[in-house]
């Protein structure tokens, strides 16, 4: 589904990440760990097209999207979260996942003025599907509260909902269960799991192994922008790099 080949990228002198190599298969479960800065969300990011790679290629289904636009990425199918939070703080829930829609709907500037029958049928059907989203994210019984005051959970679902609104085949979640205390971590767990039995492949980026060691199909470890192991949970979390990457000793170099 998605192909990452030998993807860099340097941010001036600095080498964010190095020879990137990852494949990811329909319906699959994919977990990228490493410590802080060792490039994790900057990967994301090249996917996406908010970065563009300095060197390599990126394939979605067979297409090259290595320069696309990040509307353009989202339209071939690949959905994505921050690790920042990123919802529309003033608007409704119900009206954030609307907004994740409309790079589907199809009213033009002059249906939107004169609210023509298409537009009204459109508009229509978008909050039906809206509704559907939130209560698959069991959100549905805050369609009407204002996004910036739910808790950082709360946060974390709708960001889920509005990525799932743009109709992902990958959706790609960068720290879902970041800023969550311990109580809640299980329920955003159960929601990963309900996304991908809905038939929606997922890479995730995490710092709680947790959740990484419970879901994941396979993991990919990063220090220093280097892929430096790959594997079932188990296998990664005892590979000798990935605990020296752990405990501070992060290094990647050939032949260790």
């Amino acid at each position: 589904m998605l192909e990452i080949s030998n993807v860099s990228k340097n941010f001036g002198g600095l080498l964010a990440l190095s020879e990137i190599d990852l494949i990811i298969r329909p319906g699959e479960l994919v977990s990228i760990i490493g410590p802080n800065g060792s490039g994790k969300s900057t990967l994301f990011n090249v996917v996406t097209g908010i970065y563009r790679s300095s060197s390599g290629a990126i394939r979605f289904n067979g297409k090259d999207i290595t320069h696309m636009k990040p509307y353009q990425v989202t339209r071939q199918g690949i959905g994505r979260t921050f690790q920042q939070t990123a919802i529309f703080s003033r608007a409704s829930v119900l009206d954030n996942v609307i907004i994740g829609q409309r790079l589907h709907t199809r009213t033009a500037v002059w249906g939107a003025i004169f609210n023509t029958r298409s537009t009204r049928r459109e508009e229509a059907q978008t909050r039906e599907k809206a509704r559907q989203i939130l209560s698959f994210v069991d959100l549905e019984d805050k369609d009407s509260q204002i996004a910036g005051n739910l808790t950082q959970e709360v946060q974390k679902r709708l960001s889920i909902a509005i990525a799932l609104a743009t109709e992902p085949k990958l959706l790609l979640l960068d720290e879902p269960t970041g800023g969550v205390n311990i109580r809640e971590i299980d329920g955003l767990i159960e929601l990963v799991e309900k996304v991908r039995k809905s038939g929606i492949s997922i890479c995730l980026i995490e710092h709680k192994m947790r959740m990484v060691m419970s879901i994941s199909d396979r993991v990919i470890a990063l220090c220093y922008g280097k892929k430096i192991a790959e594997g079932t949970p188990k296998e990664v979390a005892s590979h000798e790099q990935v605990v020296k990457a752990y405990l501070g000793e992060c290094y990647a170099a050939p032949g260790k």
